[in-house]
C-alpha cells in the first residue's frame, strides 16, 4: 500500500473509533446504570407532600439499585427554580426531577415568560401517583362543612381568605373554582410552596386551604387541622367518611393532583426505561401501594409514552382553566 493511502486509512480507522466511543460509553452507562449516587430535585421545602411521596420511594429505589438516592429540595418561584437546575443538569440520569401538576401543566399558561418548556427540555419517565386534594379549615373557624363555610363566607363577604402553594399553583386554582362556584367573596394570600401553605392555616393567618391529602393527613389526623371535604371524583382513601365537594353539593370543583418523574431532555432512553421500570415495580409492591394509600395517594408508574400523552391532555385541560379563572399569562 501506498504511504499516502495508509497514512488516510490509519486516520479514518482513528475516527470511526472516536466516533464509536461515546456510543459505546453510553451503552455501557445504560448497562450499569446507576453506579453512583443519584439527585431527585423537588420543587417544594421538606415536609411537603410531593416531598414526603418522593422520599418514600427513593428510599425504595436506593434499597433496589444500591446506590444513595438523594432528595435536592429546591422551593421558590412555584417551581421554576427547581426546573432551571433540572433542565441545566448533564443528562445521564444522575439528576432526576420530581414534578406535579403545577410546574408542568399549569405554569405554562400562568407565566408569560418562563426558563423552561415542558416537552422541549424534559424526557418524561412516569406518572408516579395520582394525589387527592382536599379542603382543610382551620379548627377554630365555627364549620364542620362545606354548607356551614360557604354560609359564613356569604355573611362575611371579603373577611375569610385562603391560601395556596403559590400564584396559579393547582391549589390556587381550586381556591377560584370554589369560589365562583359557590359564589364567594374572598382574599387569595399565595405562599412559596406547600410547608409554609400548611403551616399558616395551621396558626390561623388563613382560613382555609386546598391541599393535597398525603400533605395534611398527619394535621388532620392530629387536629391541627379540620377536613371538610375531599376535591376529587371520588372520596379521599385516607379520609373515606369526608363527602366529596360534589357530594357537598360543588359539583363544579373536581380538581385532582398527580406527581412524576422526569429527566432532562436526552437522557439515554435506555436510562428512563430503566428508571421508570424500577420505580414502577417499586410502586407496586403491597407495602408502598399501603403506605401511600394510607396518606391519600394512588401509585400509578406508568411507561414514558404514557406519561408524556398524560402531559399534552393536562397541558390542554388547564390552559381552558386558567383562562376561566381569569389568571391565563398574567404573570
Amino acid at each position: 500500500m501506498r504511504p499516502g493511502l495508509l497514512q488516510f486509512s490509519r486516520l479514518f480507522v482513528a475516527i470511526v473509533a472516536l466516533g464509536a466511543e461515546p456510543a459505546a460509553a453510553q451503552g455501557r452507562g445504560a448497562a450499569d446504570y446507576p453506579n453512583r449516587p443519584v439527585r431527585i430535585i423537588v420543587p417544594q421545602p421538606a415536609g411537603g407532600g410531593v416531598d414526603i411521596y418522593t422520599r418514600i420511594i427513593s428510599q425504595k429505589l436506593t434499597d433496589a439499585w444500591g446506590q444513595q438516592v438523594i432528595v435536592d429540595n429546591r422551593p421558590g418561584a412555584n417551581g421554576i427554580i427547581a426546573m432551571e437546575q433540572a433542565i441545566k443538569a448533564k443528562p445521564d440520569g444522575y439528576t432526576l426531577i420530581a414534578a406535579f401538576t403545577s410546574v408542568l401543566t399549569i405554569n405554562p399558561h400562568v407565566y408569560k415568560s418562563l426558563p423552561y418548556d415542558t416537552f422541549r427540555d424534559l424526557a418524561p419517565i412516569t406518572q408516579t401517583v395520582s394525589n387527592t386534594m382536599v379542603l382543610v379549615v382551620n379548627p377554630s373557624l365555627p364549620v364542620r362543612s362545606v354548607k356551614q363555610l360557604v354560609a359564613l363566607g356569604r355573611s362575611r363577604p371579603g373577611e375569610l381568605s385562603y391560601g395556596s402553594f403559590g400564584i396559579g399553583n393547582l391549589t390556587h386554582l381550586a381556591g377560584e373554582l370554589f369560589r365562583l362556584e359557590a359564589g364567594l367573596k374572598m382574599v387569595h394570600v399565595p405562599y412559596k410552596g406547600e410547608t409554609p401553605a400548611i403551616t399558616e392555616t395551621i396558626s390561623g393567618q388563613v382560613a382555609l386551604l386546598f391541599a393535597t391529602s398525603v400533605g395534611v393527613a398527619g394535621h388532620v389526623k392530629t387536629g391541627r387541622l379540620r377536613l371538610l371535604a375531599s376535591a376529587g371524583e371520588k372520596r379521599a382513601p385516607a379520609f373515606p367518611d369526608a363527602p366529596t365537594m360534589v357530594e357537598a353539593g360543588f359539583p363544579g370543583v373536581v380538581v385532582t393532583g398527580w406527581g412524576g418523574t422526569l429527566a432532562p431532555a436526552g437522557t439515554p432512553r435506555e436510562v428512563l426505561e430503566k428508571v421508570q421500570r424500577d420505580t414502577a415495580r417499586q410502586l407496586q409492591g403491597t407495602e408502598l401501594r399501603e403506605r401511600l394509600a394510607g396518606m391519600g395517594s394512588e401509585p400509578v408508574g406508568s411507561t414514558p409514552d404514557q406519561f408524556a400523552a398524560f402531559l399534552r391532555s393536562e397541558t390542554e385541560k388547564w390552559e381552558r382553566v386558567t383562562k376561566v379563572a381569569g389568571i391565563y399569562k398574567s404573570q
